[in-house]
C-alpha cells in the first residue's frame, strides 16, 4: 500500500507515520564490547537485553538519571552510562536537563535521559487497532463504505506526485521498474520482473506492506491502489495477491501496452 495523509468529511485519521505495524518492542542498539573468553553471541543477547530494559525503564517512568535507572534496574552506573551512550548513538534516547518545579537550587540541573520518537517507535504503540477503529467507526455511519474508498483515494492522491514523477521521468519500457524503485525508496521492497509465460507483461511485486493488518479489514485500501497503479501506467492491471489476504507478496500484473498509448495517458490525476 502507499503512503499519504487525508481525511473524510473533514475527519482527522491516522496518518502515514500511525498505519503501520510497530510489532513488540525491538531490539535496540548491538553489543558493543566482549569481554576476553565471553561466548560472542551469548553476550550480544545479553546486551541487548539489558539495553532494552534500559529503554523501557524510561518508557515506563519517564525520563530518567543516571543514578535513578541504576537503583531501578540494580546496575551499576557504569554499566548504565555505557548502555545509555549506546543508545544514544542509535537515536532511542537522549540528553537533556531536568525540569525543576518550584525554586531552583544551586548548580546545574541533574542530566535525565529521554526517549526520542525513534525510541518510542521501538515500541507497540497500537497504531494498527487506531487505524482501523478509526476506519471502522466512519464504515458504521451512512456513506461509511463510500467514505473508505474516498479515503483511500484521497490518501493515494496525495502521495501521487512522487510517483508519477519517477514514472514520467523514464522510458514507457521502464515505467514499471521505475515505480517499483519509488515504491521501494518508501518502505515498500518493491520490485518488477517479468511475468511468466504465458503472459505477455510484467509483475510489480511489494515485498513488504506497512498497512497490511487494516487493509485485511477495509480492502478499499488494496483497491484505491491498484486503480493508481492502473492510472499511472496508463493500462488495466490486475492484482494477483495481497499481502493482506495472506499472500507472501503483493502481486500486481501489468500487460504490456504500445508506447503511444502509455505516453496518451501521461499527466492524467489520479481518481
Amino acid at each position: 500500500m502507499t503512503q499519504g495523509t487525508s481525511g473524510v468529511a473533514g475527519r482527522r485519521l491516522p496518518g502515514p507515520d500511525e498505519l503501520r505495524n510497530n510489532g513488540v518492542v525491538k531490539n535496540v542498539g548491538e553489543a558493543r564490547e566482549t569481554p576476553t573468553g565471553a561466548p560472542q553471541e551469548e553476550l550480544a543477547t545479553g546486551e541487548r537485553s539489558t539495553r532494552n530494559r534500559v529503554a523501557r525503564s524510561i518508557l515506563d517512568h519517564g525520563p530518567s538519571t543516571v543514578a535513578e535507572l541504576a537503583d531501578r534496574l540494580g546496575l551499576t552506573q557504569a554499566a548504565v552510562r555505557r548502555h545509555l551512550d549506546a543508545l544514544a548513538g542509535d537515536g532511542v534516547v537522549e540528553a537533556r536537563e531536568q525540569r525543576v518545579y518550584g525554586a531552583r537550587t544551586r548548580g546545574r540541573p541533574a542530566k535525565v535521559f529521554a526517549l526520542t520518537d525513534c525510541g518510542r517507535d521501538a515500541f507497540d504503540q497500537s497504531y494498527d487497532k487506531l487505524a482501523a477503529d478509526a476506519l471502522r467507526w466512519i464504515a458504521d455511519r451512512e456513506g461509511g463504505n463510500e467514505a473508505i474508498a474516498a479515503f483511500a483515494r484521497a490518501r493515494i492522491a496525495a502521495q501521487a506526485s512522487a510517483y508519477r514523477a519517477a514514472v514520467e521521468t523514464a522510458a514507457p519500457e521502464q515505467r514499471t521498474e521505475a515505480l517499483a524503485k519509488a515504491l521501494s525508496a518508501d518502505g515498500y521492497a518493491a520490485t518488477a520482473r517479468s511475468a511468466p509465460h504465458p503472459q505477455k507483461g510484467e509483475q510489480l511485486c511489494q515485498h513488504h506492506c506497512p498497512v497490511a493488518h487494516v487493509a485485511e479489514q477495509f480492502p478499499q485500501l488494496c483497491e484505491a491502489e491498484t486503480e493508481f497503479f492502473a492510472e499511472l501506467l496508463g493500462t488495466h492491471v490486475q492484482r494477483l495477491a495481497t499481502i493482506a489476504h495472506g499472500d507472501g507478496v503483493c502481486t500486481t500484473f501489468i500487460p504490456k501496452i504500445s508506447h503511444n498509448a502509455s505516453a496518451s495517458t501521461a499527466g492524467r490525476n489520479p481518481a
